[in-house]
């Protein structure tokens, strides 16, 4: 349940914005971020109302400030592919709290809600992370500790170019 959030968002991420400032380590937790919470149900993690309110403290504290915005925008967009990739829009009292409706769905997060097929995703996560691994260059100890220390890609492989 893990793996399939945080490799299948940073994939995702790098495909749509070829950043080279994103901190791709902020997108892989703020996928994660949610799963904290389903043990015990799906509660605010899995609303709309959690990345957005993000979103906005992200950009409020980061005025004047275009590089560490950007950085730092990775989390609430983890976020947010968690609900796309976890299906949250399914558990509409949830995904629309508080603006629909003032409780949560019932049961388990929609991760524990899923039963064998969260294996079936954990398997397709690892599948995307060897791909990624590869396409990203991180076999290349240099590449790997820059993503490790900044959480940056190298730009030959974030532009689209292979090196």
């Amino acid at each position: 349940m893990i793996i399939w959030f945080a490799v299948t968002s940073v994939v995702v991420t790098w495909a749509v914005f070829q950043s080279p400032m994103i901190d791709y380590r902020l997108v892989a937790f703020g996928a994660v971020l949610p799963v904290v919470e389903s043990p015990f149900g799906a509660f605010a993690l899995h609303s709309l109302l959690a990345p957005t309110l993000v979103l906005v403290i992200v950009m409020l504290a980061t005025v004047g400030r275009r590089l560490q915005r950007r950085r730092w925008l990775g989390l609430p967009i983890g976020m947010y592919f968690h609900l796309v990739l976890d299906g949250a829009w399914t558990r509409s009292e949830t995904f629309w709290w508080p603006v629909l409706s003032r409780s949560f769905s019932p049961g388990a997060g929609p991760e524990f809600a899923r039963g064998w097929w969260s294996l079936v995703l954990e398997i397709a996560g690892i599948a995307l992370g060897v791909w990624a691994w590869r396409r990203f260059g991180l076999g290349d100890a240099e590449r790997r500790q820059r993503f490790l220390r900044t959480g940056q890609l190298d730009r030959t492989f974030v532009s689209g170019g292979s090196a």
